[in-house]
């Protein structure tokens, strides 16, 4: 009893300092204009903070809440636009979409036969879906998130850089920088509440079903229905993103340790090998798609870019591309994954 109001103030210290830190880092990356800066920040300043020996906990309510409002997120960039520009290409999105999930598949394997990283890690890892969705979906098959987080993060930044250099040389003077936050823009109260109302339910449900990542994928299916045939309005202010950015980052910091930092660093050569590797197969596949559908380059490098869609998104909207076309390619191939992966992570572990 006597212990706890010393305690008490050491705890709260530790979580200030963890949300400086973390507010401190989302400002430098933001000055780097480096993707995915809301959560890369938390990301490191919580890696910093558990592998020096002083972790907090996070508890799982929490960050079940923060899986449900980054699958409404999902939802609110799968407009009906997306699915119909899907049927008008349909055998351009079949060919795309398999021949890059095939390509990351190869590569993870590889990476697990030469025991550079574990089975169904290296599967989840190489998966070329959206970043955060594969590191939440990992930990419910058996894979470790901090080494998927590790590479699904280290390809978002090549594929970023790479884009980027791709859009100058294409699309010169077109301004592909992202634009500057806003965390607090005008918000339609009715909306939003029916946003937080959606993912409350949802994030009740999962609790009542067994199902991986559930709060995340109920999320992202009821917010697609609803928005697609009932006519909602997904509101998601920066400011309330940031905060599920903040809690995911988080909770997947919180997990390293000194221990697996050294792994990571042991097994950097391997994995990014395998990340240029990637990149170069899809540069092969957005050639094709020039060559032989008359598609322009910067169009077919977007749309056949492996992961990191919020950074395809930012410099697709500010390039003269096929807007439609690049978000089908992108949005469908996540879908495939997200029904793919599980049936995928089990074969890889029964292979190996």
């Amino acid at each position: 009893m006597l212990n706890l109001p010393a305690a008490a103030p050491r705890l709260l210290a530790r979580w200030l300092l963890l949300l400086v830190c973390s507010i401190g880092l989302v400002t430098f990356f933001e000055l780097l204009r480096l993707p995915a800066a809301l959560l890369l920040g938390p990301m490191f300043a919580a890696i910093l903070f558990s592998s020096t020996g002083h972790p907090v906990t996070l508890s799982r309510i929490s960050q079940q809440l923060a899986q449900a409002v980054v699958g409404m997120m999902i939802a609110r960039a799968m407009p009906a636009q997306v699915f119909t520009a899907m049927a008008h290409n349909w055998l351009l999105f079949l060919l795309s979409v398999f021949s890059v999930i095939a390509a990351s598949t190869l590569l993870g394997g590889m990476l697990a036969k030469l025991k550079i990283l574990p089975g169904s890690t290296a599967l989840w890892g190489s998966s070329p879906g959206a970043a955060t969705v594969m590191t939440l979906m990992a930990g419910d098959f058996g894979a470790d998130t901090r080494l998927v987080a590790f590479m699904q993060y280290l390809r978002v930044l090549m594929v970023a850089l790479l884009a980027t250099l791709v859009s100058h040389v294409f699309a010169a003077g077109s301004g592909q920088s992202s634009p500057p936050l806003v965390l607090f823009p005008a918000l339609q109260v009715p909306h939003f509440l029916l946003t937080v109302l959606v993912i409350v339910l949802c994030f009740l449900l999962a609790g009542k079903i067994r199902l991986p990542a559930g709060p995340m994928l109920l999320s992202m299916i009821a917010g697609c229905l609803l928005q697609n045939f009932a006519g909602m309005k997904i509101e998601l202010p920066l400011w309330f993103l940031a905060i599920a950015y903040t809690l995911i980052g988080w909770s997947i910091g919180l997990r390293f340790s000194g221990e697996i930092l050294r792994y990571a660093l042991h097994a950097l050569p391997g994995v990014l090998l395998s990340v240029c590797a990637l990149l170069l197969i899809c540069c092969g596949f957005a050639w094709m798609l020039v060559h032989f559908a008359g598609i322009d380059p910067l169009t077919a490098y977007l749309a056949t870019s492996p992961g990191g869609a919020d950074s395809v998104a930012i410099i697709a909207s500010s390039s003269h591309v096929d807007q439609p076309f690049v978000m089908s390619m992108q949005t469908g191939r996540f879908i495939v994954v997200l029904i793919m992966g599980p049936a995928l992570a089990r074969w890889m572990v029964r292979w190996l």
